[in-house]
């Protein structure tokens, strides 16, 4: 057989792979603002989530999520698991760091006016993406089973119940054959990662449909999708993405050596002497003065409040200069939100639970 010039194998190896998977298909046009940092927080935050899908796989072969064998697991997957620490150190704050950029994401789409027409279902997706994060924060609180998991459960349940017909899956009354914690344990590792996935993937949808929303100059308008142009491909936004999550990684892998995931002793059920992870600190102080309803009622005005953004700043301009009202609005919401989370933060924790 003859040689082949060189460099002609690669070329006609990487021929067969785009003739059957289409590679070349990701060569097509971004703007390059597209390529800055602001516009990658939402791929930061789906890389991720990858992070999050490996370390889970490997915790749940050692996690056992029936009530009196939780804790015990935990234990044995930070003293015996190989690896076992440093891995649910990279879960625990993997997850935090998620929380992060999925928030500064959303700062940003709201900042740029990336929200309006014709990018105003995508906006809703968004928010149900961040609550769905929030999903996968609280149940992987309850799982470790320590004094703060006994309370966030028992907090689960006294919503459930305010929910009526609609909490139930929520409480014990759903069944009794299947401890409460083992069916959030379930939910955890099946039911918020299909959700996740279905979510994730109509996102990136909309976003292939409209393209990458315009950069928010002074004089930049939304309106309905034109054809894609810029001076960059996806291929050098998507290697660059791959640039970024290896950062992230690398972040979330200093975090977790040189501050492992706490794990405090097993839960006493009916004692209140703790308090929320950080990113429902806000929702706190609520509960303070109207009980486990102001968790609820908090919640639901919070993400009520931003899901209708996208229909009451209708204006076509971008620029955060034209939109100085939603801006100013949007930026008290936040400093409000942050002043309640630093108050809740250095108050002493209260009892709420009715039993």
């Amino acid at each position: 057989m003859a040689a082949q010039p060189e460099g002609q194998s690669n070329t006609g190896f990487w021929r067969v792979l785009d003739e059957r998977l289409g590679l070349s298909g990701l060569a097509y046009p971004v703007p390059e603002h597209a390529n800055t940092l602001p516009y990658f927080l939402g791929g930061i935050t789906l890389a991720g989530f990858v992070i999050l899908v490996a370390t889970g796989v490997l915790l749940a072969q050692f996690y056992h999520p029936h009530p009196a064998n939780a804790h015990d697991s935990v234990i044995y997957i930070v003293t015996e698991a190989p690896f076992g620490d440093f891995i649910r150190s990279l879960h625990f704050w993997a997850a935090n760091l998620v929380v992060i950029t999925a928030v500064l994401h959303l700062i940003r789409v709201f900042v740029s006016g990336s929200f309006k027409r014709p990018r105003e279902v995508n906006w809703l997706v968004g928010l149900s993406l961040l609550g769905l994060t929030l999903g996968f924060v609280f149940t992987g609180t309850v799982l470790k089973w320590d004094q703060e998991s006994v309370e966030a459960l028992a907090h689960n349940r006294e919503i459930g119940e305010l929910l009526g017909s609609f909490g139930t899956w929520f409480t014990n009354e759903f069944t009794r054959s299947v401890p409460l914690l083992t069916r959030l344990y379930l939910g955890h590792v099946s039911l918020l990662p299909v959700l996740l996935i279905l979510l994730v993937l109509f996102h990136l949808y909309l976003i292939k449909l409209h393209g990458i929303s315009p950069k928010a100059t002074v004089d930049a308008t939304s309106g309905p999708p034109t054809a894609e142009k810029g001076s960059s491909r996806f291929i050098t936004h998507l290697r660059r993405l791959i640039g970024y999550g290896f950062l992230l990684l690398s972040v979330d892998g200093a975090l977790a050596l040189l501050l492992p995931a706490p794990l405090g002793q097993a839960g006493v059920p009916g004692a209140e002497v703790t308090k929320p992870p950080w990113m429902f600190l806000p929702l706190y102080p609520l509960e303070d003065v109207l009980g486990i309803r102001g968790l609820l009622l908090g919640s639901i005005v919070l993400f009520g409040l931003l899901a209708l953004v996208p229909f009451v700043d209708r204006s076509r301009w971008l620029s955060p200069r034209r939109r100085r009202w939603i801006i100013i609005a949007g930026g008290i919401l936040l400093v409000l939100l942050i002043i309640l989370a630093v108050f809740a933060w250095l108050s002493r924790p209260a009892a709420h639970l009715m039993e």
